[in-house]
């Protein structure tokens, strides 16, 4: 029986998904994201799980769990054990699903408790070089004359991409067809061959687009200019004052996770925020760090609610 023991051991080794720690019988916790691997959320996630697991004492792995504009892997985690060992990485789309009229089997509020907030990010605006346009009035300019001809992309029905177009849309008084991809990087791609006209896409992975002549680089979502992208405007600054798009990032638990357990994850992060490696990290995915105590986070959660089923309503968007 000792080669059928030695032959067992070795599989586990091959087949389980799981680092050493966990295999040894230590503690586990996953971070949920819930868009296909290779956008912003997982690698944003992937700046900062390593050290969290050592703040912990824990190992962290990355899930990936895309589909339905992000609300399988949202739904898997308000469904799993409140003990603290399941997070869900969330930004301010967390609420969209639901404000969009579907049912995603999960009560955004109701089915979640704030944990930590990682930081802050706004959007850049980017075009098909096919266009003649070279900045975002000229861009309006253009799609004004050819309503319901042009098509944008974004990560998929409800992620923040989607929002941030749809609501630019909406205070432009355009109207353009919305094509949802299973990731960021997938929407950009097909703006880049010509197969759609737009995308905005996070700051985080704007670079990757820096050097790409089929893309045309014309606006920032935030108020002020980004240093990320010296010379790139505000949208705001283009006759749309009121349009402004930034995005929270952070983690939830189940919502009957022990305060205890969600107090030990928020201090882990604010110790892991102050790394200068860490901020480093950030900084190069176009994210502003921003630690807050459980209370202000939820404080935030509770706002951004509001603010994104105004944007919702203001955009005129229904499931699609």
């Amino acid at each position: 029986m000792k080669w059928f023991a030695i032959l067992a051991a070795c599989m586990a080794a091959v087949v389980s998904p799981y680092p050493a720690q966990a295999q040894m019988g230590g503690p586990v916790t996953r971070i949920v994201v819930p868009f296909a691997a290779g956008g912003a959320r997982e690698l944003l996630a992937r700046t900062f799980y390593q050290e969290l697991g050592q703040a912990l004492g824990q190992t962290i792995i990355i899930e990936s769990r895309p589909g339905a504009g992000g609300a399988i892997g949202t739904a898997n985690v308000g469904r799993a054990d409140p003990d603290g060992r399941t997070l869900l990485m969330a930004a301010s789309s967390h609420f969209v699903t639901a404000e969009l009229g579907a049912k995603p089997h999960y009560d955004p509020i109701k089915d979640f408790k704030p944990v930590a907030n990682i930081g802050t990010q706004s959007y850049v605006l980017m075009i098909s070089s096919d266009l003649p346009a070279k900045n975002v009035a000229e861009f309006i300019a253009y799609a004004k004359k050819r309503p319901g001809e042009l098509n944008y992309g974004s990560a998929g029905i409800g992620s923040s991409t989607h929002l941030a177009m749809a609501y630019f849309l909406s205070t432009a008084g355009l109207d353009m067809l919305h094509i949802p991809y299973k990731s960021t990087q997938e929407a950009a791609n097909d703006v880049a061959g010509g197969r759609a006209q737009a995308v905005i896409v996070p700051n985080a992975g704007v670079g990757a687009y820096l050097q790409d002549h089929r893309l045309r680089i014309i606006g920032v979502t935030s108020r002020q200019p980004s240093p990320l992208l010296p010379g790139v405007p505000p949208i705001a600054q283009a006759g749309l004052p009121s349009y402004v798009f930034e995005s929270w990032f952070g983690l939830l638990a189940p919502a009957a996770t022990p305060p205890a357990v969600v107090q030990r994850i928020n201090a882990a992060v604010a110790k892991v925020l102050e790394m200068p490696v860490i901020k480093e990290r950030l900084a190069t995915q176009g994210v502003a760090p921003d630690a807050m105590s459980v209370d202000e986070f939820a404080k935030l959660f509770a706002q951004d609610r509001q603010l994104m089923a105004r944007i919702v309503k203001e955009a005129r968007l229904t499931r699609e």
